[in-house]
């Protein structure tokens, strides 16, 4: 799995996240994607790569700006994880 970061210019409102996000969910078939205008970036969460000139040309057309785009690998945390002496 793949999770990407986005930060974005332009953003100004929950309004501004949702079209980021509907942007993105057409374009490419991912797991998760959530947008902060505060921050000013988008997280996806992604089972496969995802092409970069394509992402910004997604979030471009919005009408806002992708500035750049970080990827790495993710691995999703277990929910309830073992603690060290969890058996004392």
């Amino acid at each position: 799995m793949y999770k990407l970061t986005v930060k974005i210019g332009g953003m100004a409102c929950p309004m501004c996240e949702a079209h980021v996000n509907d942007a993105v969910r057409r374009a490419f078939p991912v797991k998760k994607v959530t947008s902060s205008h505060a921050k000013g970036e988008a997280v996806i969460l992604s089972d496969l790569p995802i092409d970069e000139p394509s992402l910004r040309a997604a979030i471009d057309a919005t009408g806002y700006k992708a500035l750049s785009v970080t990827s790495e690998p993710y691995t999703k945390k277990p929910l309830f994880p073992l603690s060290r002496g969890a058996n004392r």
